[in-house]
Parts: C-alpha cells; sequence; structure tokens
C-alpha cells in the first residue's frame, strides 16, 4: 500500500559547528538527508516532499528523488509541515513524517512501521524506543491502562518525566487531511516558543481520535544526528551495517573495523578486500578480487580477477585479470583492458590501455590510446601539455617503448615499432620501424675536472 512523506530537513544544526547545512553531512558516503529519502522511497513511498530552510539552495543542488519546500522561518516542526499543506489539499490517505538527520532509518522498519499504522483504526501513530540513555529526546507519556498520553518535550519536562526511557523516535504516520486539521491548533507555549509536532496527537485524541504506539526493534536504527561526534558514531554502524551484508553474499573482509565501505558500493562473491581499504561512491568490483591493503578506489568500474594494493583509482574502468600496484594513481577517464599490468610508481589518465599491455614501473600515460601487448620501458612519460593544449599519444599492438623514452604529443607509434632508450620522439614511427631520437655519445679522453 502506497503512502506520502514528509522531511523535515529545515533545522540549522548549530550543534555541528559547520557551514555545510547539518542535513548534507555524509553518512556511508551518502547526505544523510538523502539517505532518509531513499529508505522512504524503499519502503513504499510515492511522494516525498522535503521541509528545507538553512542552505535551501545547497541543499536542493544535492539532493534527488524529492519535492521541496521552504520554511522561510524555522518555528519548531509543526510549522514546517504546516508549510506542506497546499502540497496535500486534494490528497487522502496516509503522510509518513520523518527527520532529515535519521540516516539509520530502514526501509524494512519504515514499511513495518506504516503497515502497522494502516492496519488499526488509529489517526495518527508514533515511533517509539526504549534506551538506557535518553538525554535529549522527548519523552513518551501513556496513560495507566498503557495507551498513548502525550510527549514531552526535554526542555518542558519535569524531573519525574525524565525518567521515562520510552522517547520519541520523531517518526509520525498520520491520516493526512485529519493532521492538517488539526495542526493550526498547536500553540507555542513551550520553553522553546515554537509550534511542535507532536502537540497534535492530544489534540487528536481529545477529538475522539485513536493514537497509537509502534516501537522500533533497535533504538540505534532511530537515532537522530546533532553533532560530530553523533556523526562518527553513525558513520560506524552504517558502515557496519554494509560490511554485514557484503560478508553475508559471500565478500571476505579480513578487517571489518579497517575497512570503509559505502553504502552504494557492490562488490561480487569471493572477492577478498584488505584492511585500510576504502571503496566510495559507486564503485562496482568484480568477483575473486584481491583490493587492498592500503586501497582508495572512488566512482570506479573492476572486473573479476583484480588484483590492486596500495594504489588510488577513481572515476576509471579495470577490465578482468589486470594487476594494480603498488603505488598506483589511476585517473578519470581512464579505461584499462584485459590482463594488463600496472606496476609500481605509475600514472594513467584519461587513457586507454590495451589487452594484455605491460606498463611495469616508472611511468606517467595520459590522454593516450595504448594498442595490445605494448611492453612500455620504466621511466617512459608522455609529454600531453604543451602548456596551453592537451595533445594525444597512440602507441599501436605489440609496439615497444623503451626506457626513458619521451612521447611528445600528438604523436603515433606505429604497430610493432621500437623506441629505443632515452628518446624523445617527437614525430610519428611508421610501423616495424625502430625510432632512435638522442645525441651521439662523445667520451672525452684524459678528462681532468679543472675545478679540482
Amino acid at each position: 500500500m502506497s503512502f506520502y512523506t514528509i522531511t523535515l530537513a529545515a533545522g540549522k544544526g548549530t550543534r555541528m559547528k559547520s557551514k555545510l547545512p547539518k542535513v548534507l553531512h555524509k553518512v556511508c558516503g551518502k547526505p544523510m538527508l538523502q539517505l532518509v529519502i531513499d529508505s522512504a522511497k524503499k519502503a513504499g513511498s510515492v511522494r516525498i516532499i522535503a521541509i528545507i530552510g538553512e542552505g535551501a539552495e545547497q541543499v536542493q543542488q544535492e539532493i534527488s528523488d524529492v519535492e521541496f519546500v521552504i520554511q522561510k522561518e524555522q518555528l519548531g516542526t509543526g510549522h514546517a509541515v504546516l508549510s506542506a499543506k497546499d502540497k496535500f489539499a486534494e490528497s487522502e490517505g496516509t503522510v509518513l513524517i520523518l527527520c532529515g538527520d535519521t540516516p539509520l532509518l530502514t526501509d524494512e522498519l519504515l514499511k513495518n512501521f506504516v503497515d502497522a499504522h494502516k492496519n488499526s483504526t488509529c489517526a495518527a501513530t508514533v515511533m517509539t524506543a526504549k534506551m538506557t540513555e535518553p538525554t535529549g529526546y522527548g519523552r513518551v507519556v501513556r496513560e495507566d491502562d498503557g495507551t498513548f498520553k502525550k510527549i514531552v518535550e526535554e526542555k518542558d519536562a519535569d524531573d519525574e518525566t525524565k525518567k521515562i526511557n520510552e522517547i520519541n523516535a520523531g517518526v509520525y504516520c498520520f491520516d493526512v487531511q485529519k493532521l492538517f486539521g488539526a495542526l493550526p491548533q498547536v500553540k507555542n507555549d513551550n520553553a522553546q516558543g515554537e509550534y511542535y509536532l507532536p502537540d497534535v496527537l492530544p489534540i487528536l485524541k481529545a477529538a475522539g481520535e485513536t493514537i497509537g504506539v509502534f516501537e522500533a526493534p533497535y533504538a540505534e536504527e532511530i537515532v537522530g544526528i546533532n553533532n560530530r561526534e553523533q556523526l562518527a558514531a553513525a558513520n560506524k554502524s552504517m558502515r557496519m551495517r554494509k560490511e554485514r551484508e557484503l560478508m553475508a553474499n559471500g565478500v571476505t573482509i579480513e578487517d571489518p573495523n579497517m575497512t570503509f565501505i559505502d553504502i552504494d558500493v557492490e562488490i561480487g562473491q569471493d572477492t577478498i578486500i584488505k584492511p585500510n581499504t576504502y571503496l566510495e561512491g559507486k564503485t562496482k568490483i568484480g568477483s575473486n578480487c584481491v583490493i587492498g591493503p592500503d586501497v582508495r578506489m572512488v566512482n570506479m568500474i573492476v572486473g573479476d580477477r583484480v588484483e590492486v594494493q596500495y594504489s588510488y583509482c577513481h572515476d576509471a574502468e579495470i577490465s578482468n585479470n589486470v594487476t594494480v600496484g603498488p603505488y598506483v594513481h589511476i585517473r578519470p577517464g581512464t579505461k584499462i583492458q584485459e590482463k594488463v599490468k600496472v606496476g609500481n610508481f605509475v600514472e594513467i589518465k584519461n587513457s586507454n590501455i590495451g589487452k594484455g599491455t605491460k606498463l611495469p614501473h616508472l611511468q606517467y600515460i595520459g590522454d593516450s590510446d595504448v594498442g595490445e601487448n605494448v611492453n612500455i620501458g620504466c621511466g617512459t612519460v608522455t609529454c600531453n601539455y604543451d602548456g596551453k593544449n592537451k595533445h594525444r599519444t597512440k602507441i599501436e599492438d605489440n609496439a615497444f617503448i623503451g626506457c626513458n623514452t619521451n612521447l611528445v604529443a600528438p604523436v603515433t607509434v606505429g604497430e610493432g615499432a621500437y623506441t629505443a632508450a632515452g628518446s624523445t620522439i617527437t614525430k610519428d614511427v611508421p610501423k616495424n620501424n625502430l625510432a632512435i631520437a638522442r645525441a651521439r655519445q662523445t667520451n672525452i679522453d684524459n678528462w681532468n675536472d679543472k675545478r679540482k
């Protein structure tokens, strides 16, 4: 059964001590607001409205799959929801209310919560959780028979209320028309002078409506992020969740505490991830690979049976049966074909490397198209920049590039051609030719250093 969602994301987040809007701080590689939106969408939400205020323009640039409503004045959660009233003038059914700073919410929890509300006769249902340390959260006060009575915010709670360990998760389901019918009745006579969304609940109850309570099975999932320490804790929780999922699907992670994998990363079966490895963005790795130690990959596409160690690779593609490292930098726009060997201290940028080619050590290959089964000697540099424009180098199949060759682009080395060690190649080398471009050696007999 479908439903609507309103996500509250207008707060300043002053405790983050940041110029970045709080909801854009990343957890497991994604802005926390986007994680909340993604979970709602997976749970079945057909429409998502984000209420934004602080840094609205930035938030609109970063967040997708959502409609925005700008809350010009931050006067509380009730006022924030009321600002979206016009969006629901013709709507019927259930609306889910979420906070944009609760990135650990799962789609499974949200689906179960919405289903519980829809299967009841309640006008509203509030999600709660039991916490051993409830400080900072609103407390859920129940009637003597265990039904819902009210929510008291921490700053408005007396000492007795603060002893309650059942807290408000900030997640609600409402009948959409009953919600917007009751919201204008909310008052701001509290310590903050704000219009609290939870104050809708006793208003509905006084009107004869039933308020349901849904207790989340794991309090960790509903934790809100207000400062950097909580952000770090959320990152750790989300990463461990991701790593457990990968290990359950056949990936070996040798040390989960020393591995950092973003939420959208995909890894194939029987791949081994060694310690101190960072897999970020939309990286996708095939099966039977060995990645790490000390590898960082960002938005990489990696095939099967690939080995990478002590390297930084980003926005590029590596095909099957390739070895990379140690100390390699694979830069954006690079495509490495099957059975290529990229050895130590090699940098490749915006280049195509053909099947079976070897770059064993100490090369810079930039803006180049390298064919199949090419051997590139130690110290080779493609000189791609003339100070104004970038130019391409082309090396055709089965060519042999001698050590310490400078290839001054634009230039082509033909199929099966050779360059002699120490050459600076400025003209095309025809197929099967040997190019020698270096000064003739002169030996001076009986040389004495006159400086001595």
